[in-house]
């Protein structure tokens, strides 16, 4: 979960503007949470556009959004919320909390991939963190990468099954650590990394558009 600080806030045609302090990673799609602006910004919204300009209001005959070009706006986010015209305003009240749980893979997926039964719930707790890593961890990066996906449905079977390799990595090393530091004959440090089947399956280091 990441919170950001609303820094303006607008008010057009029933559709809400926020502006932020800082560059955020929203998505067009994606639900946020905006808490402590006054009625009626605050509450759970989709995200419907990411604008760069002012926005000016609801083109009578189109319908398409409008914006002011000559007016630059950074960190804005835009979203459907029905109420009275509030004209632009700086505004240094209320936050926007963006949550991602991504739910592609469980415990089960993890132990079947193993080839394991869990003997304790100590087990079965630590099976169930792992995979709740996995989950978040892949579609993180993935993000990072440029792809948009469902955080409740996996988008293909071999990302699925990048994901519960992952977690199961993960499994197998509880209680293990890279290595100690050490000065003895100033030896390096080795460096792991993500595995490469790991990648090509996630479609992780290539991105979504050419």
């Amino acid at each position: 979960m990441a919170t950001y600080n609303v820094s303006s806030k607008q008010l057009t045609d029933n559709y809400a503007v926020l502006q932020t302090l800082e560059p955020t990673p929203f998505e067009v799609g994606q639900n946020i949470t905006v808490s402590g602006v006054s009625a009626p910004f605050s509450g759970t919204f989709q995200i419907i556009a990411l604008p760069e300009h002012q926005f000016i209001g609801v083109n009578s005959t189109t319908g398409f959004l409008e914006f002011n070009e000559l007016n630059p706006l950074p960190n804005q986010v835009l979203y459907a919320c029905t109420g009275t015209n509030v004209d632009r305003v700086q505004s240094f009240v209320g936050t926007i909390t963006y949550t991602q749980v991504c739910t592609w893979i469980t415990a089960s997926d993890i132990q079947t991939w193993l080839g394991i039964s869990v003997a304790t719930q100590a087990d079965q707790d630590f099976t169930t963190q792992c995979a709740a890593a996995s989950n978040n961890f892949i579609y993180r990066r993935r993000q990072e990468a440029g792809y948009y996906d469902s955080l409740t449905t996996v988008p293909s079977d071999d990302v699925k099954l990048g994901t519960i390799q992952y977690g199961g990595m993960l499994y197998r090393q509880r209680g293990s650590i890279d290595v100690f530091a050490s000065f003895n004959e100033m030896s390096t440090a080795p460096v792991t990394g993500l595995s490469p089947i790991i990648k090509q399956l996630c479609g992780l280091d290539r991105p979504a558009v050419a």
